[in-house]
């Protein structure tokens, strides 16, 4: 049977005076609560009429009724038919009511007592939030009153209501309708006689305890929510940062930031860690007022022993009171470090990718009270240190593919550079040497001195390919970490004295610039392989008079580099060092080019123009000879038609 009108519309039909209000469920629930707990404590046995809508009432409320039962033997509750009633047991009467009834869209409560009497009369209009998707924000649009008057007519109408759904029941209305003085109702009362007598005190704390008890819920959920967004805000924003950028700096100053503000007051440290070596200064840190900063020191929490265990087990330390816990005390300059920085609570969570070891991210919480560090935050922590190990694995992939795209490019020019000038190289000494070959098989009768002067252009350029070729095995050897070394103490004087008769005998039909030796008297031996460095200076020597006419100077300097010169040079060993200067007053070389001269197959005219030969090989192999022997290249040049000095560095000897 299903009835159309709701009994909050047959009410203010009967009673025009009545005004509604709109009450959340929370406030319901709470107004419930406390007309319930006047029967639970008081010496009345009321009507009890109950419809709490289709809110699977006997999921919550079955035992609070149930107690109610056995004070009265009028309890009536009505619910969604969907509700298991079997399990009623007498007094208390169960009504199922038609899902389509307008039943199913009120709260009622009524209680007739003889003390007392009040209901609750409201059905749903509107939620706030989309789908009521917080339950505790419905609303609903009724009366609640203690008048006894509008009581007792609100239980009339639901009483013919139950027998409509329920006449078997008769009998047991029969006998509510006359103990309760349901069949009249007098209308002459005065507003004072309405309400009899009741413990307003008493409904007064229930409603309150239920209240703050409500409030206290909604509060509770509130920080749950807030502190559960402002982790996802935390996470989104690190995650953004790590989309936007490969830069782990960026990365890291972001994490150490936003986390500070999360668990304020405190110190964040996020830095580089690996069990096997050496702990390095802190880089990234973010630190509330206050606080004494870390930066810059060396930090090695994570390598104590009471620490160092756990984190390898790819799992986080969280220290709730470093005053109090029985590990830190047992190491009391460990306690005594983290006293010095105002660590009262502290959370060390690893940074590690598939097992390896990537860095460390500490919480410092820095307040007088200590932290408890619950699972969520752990695991926020956690999830934040995951981030950051995908952010440096990224960065470092991007790094790597970035490096050897490079290193491709430079192979592939490689590539061009040694086909194209070998293929020069190579192509114009055996074109002159053919040529001459053939002119002497050809012709026999060619003048003696035609064919001497035949034999000498072939075998110059015989001796060109040689050393070409010779340099091409010496820098693969060098590269490839295949020379063997003899370092002994070598004398700098007797090494130039032989490139340079060696260079006069081999330039015979030129003229060569100039030469001047200028050595300290007392210079000491280098340390250094003969033959290595014989080649050094046989090239810079031999270059530096190809780039000079006939009519320029080449001058050769060595000095002994004292500590603020080898300071200033940025040399870092202890050995004492030998500079030795080659200076011309050739050509010279731009500025921006003084690097790129020491690269391979550098040449500064294209290979086809070039008014002076050369593979580009001769400075390159200078500085793979020069750095394996412990010392430092360099060029220095004011420009064109400037000249230009070539510097190198060898350790010098020590004494026997």
């Amino acid at each position: 049977m299903k009835t159309s009108n709701s009994l909050l519309h047959n009410l203010l039909q009967a009673v025009p005076n009545l005004r509604c209000q709109v009450y959340f469920k929370s406030s319901l629930t709470a107004l419930s609560h406390a007309m319930e707990d006047l029967i639970l404590v008081g010496v009345d046995k009321p009507l009890v009429i109950a419809n709490f809508q289709q809110e699977r009432y006997y999921l919550q409320e079955t035992r609070r009724y149930q107690r109610i039962a056995q004070r009265t033997d009028q309890v009536y509750v009505l619910a969604a038919p969907e509700a298991n009633f079997k399990k009623i047991s007498e007094p208390l009467v169960a009504i199922p009511f038609h899902p389509e009834d307008a039943l199913a869209q009120e709260w009622h409560l009524v209680i007739i007592g003889q003390q007392y009497s009040a209901c609750i009369v409201c059905q749903e209009y509107a939620s706030p939030v989309d789908g009521s998707s917080l339950d505790q924000a419905r609303q609903f649009k009724g009366i609640w009153t203690f008048d006894r008057e509008v009581s007792i007519f609100a239980a009339k109408l639901l009483m013919e209501r139950i027998l409509n759904y329920r006449p078997d029941l008769a009998g047991k209305v029969e006998v509510a309708w006359q103990r309760y003085g349901l069949t009249q109702v007098n209308s002459e009362r005065t507003a004072e006689n309405r309400v009899l007598e009741i413990d307003a005190r008493l409904f007064t704390d229930r409603l309150v305890t239920y209240l703050q008890n409500s409030q206290y819920k909604q509060l509770k959920a509130y920080r749950t929510i807030t502190k559960k967004e402002r982790q996802e805000r935390l996470i989104n924003t690190i995650s953004t940062a790590i989309r936007q950028s490969l830069n782990p700096e960026e990365i890291f100053a972001v994490t150490v930031k936003e986390l500070t503000q999360v668990f304020s007051p405190c110190r964040c440290l996020l830095y580089r860690y690996h069990p096997t070596e050496k702990p390095t200064p802190i880089e990234y840190e973010a630190l509330a007022d206050g606080l004494a900063s870390l930066k810059g020191k060396i930090w090695s929490l994570a390598k104590h022993p009471l620490f160092q265990t756990v984190l390898s087990q790819d799992k986080s330390v969280a220290i709730a009171d470093t005053t109090q816990d029985l590990g830190i005390q047992a190491y009391p300059e460990l306690s005594k470090q983290l006293q010095a920085f105002g660590i009262r609570s502290c959370l060390v969570v690893p940074i590690r990718y598939h097992q390896k070891w990537l860095g460390i991210l500490e919480l410092h919480h820095c307040s007088l009270e200590p932290l408890i560090w619950n699972d969520s935050d752990k695991a926020l922590v956690e999830a934040i240190a995951t981030q950051v190990a995908v952010a440096l694995i990224q960065a470092q992939a991007y790094s790597n593919l970035e490096t050897l795209n490079h290193q491709l490019a430079a192979l592939e020019r490689t590539q061009s550079n040694l086909i194209a000038i070998v293929g020069h190289e190579l192509r114009t000494p055996l074109s002159t040497i053919q040529v001459c070959l053939e002119s002497i098989a050809n012709e026999p009768d060619m003048p003696i001195e035609f064919q001497q002067s035949m034999l000498q252009t072939a075998l110059a350029d015989s001796e060109r390919m040689r050393r070409l070729i010779q340099d091409f095995l010496t820098l693969s050897r060098l590269e490839g970490g295949w020379m063997n070394w003899q370092i002994e103490p070598v004398s700098l004087q007797t090494c130039l004295d032989l490139v340079i008769s060696s260079l006069k005998r081999s330039q015979a039909d030129r003229t060569l610039p100039s030469i001047v030796l200028e050595l300290p008297s007392d210079l000491p031996l280098v340390l250094a392989d003969g033959d290595g460095l014989t080649e050094v200076v046989n090239k810079l020597l031999d270059n530096a008079c190809k780039f000079t006419d006939s009519k320029g100077k080449v001058t050769i300097r060595a000095q002994i580099l004292n500590a603020e010169e080898r300071a200033a040079q940025g040399k870092e060993k202890k050995s004492q060092m030998i500079e030795v200067i080659i200076a011309d007053t050739g050509r010279g070389i731009e500025p921006n080019q003084l690097e790129a001269i020491f690269a391979r197959f550098y040449q500064e005219e294209g290979f086809m123009q070039r008014s002076i030969g050369g593979t580009g090989l001769g400075l390159a192999i200078c500085r793979q000879i020069i750095e394996k022997l412990g010392g430092k290249i360099w060029a220095v040049s004011a420009g064109r038609e400037q000249g230009a000095e070539f510097h190198f560095t060898l350790p010098v000897a020590p004494i026997p």
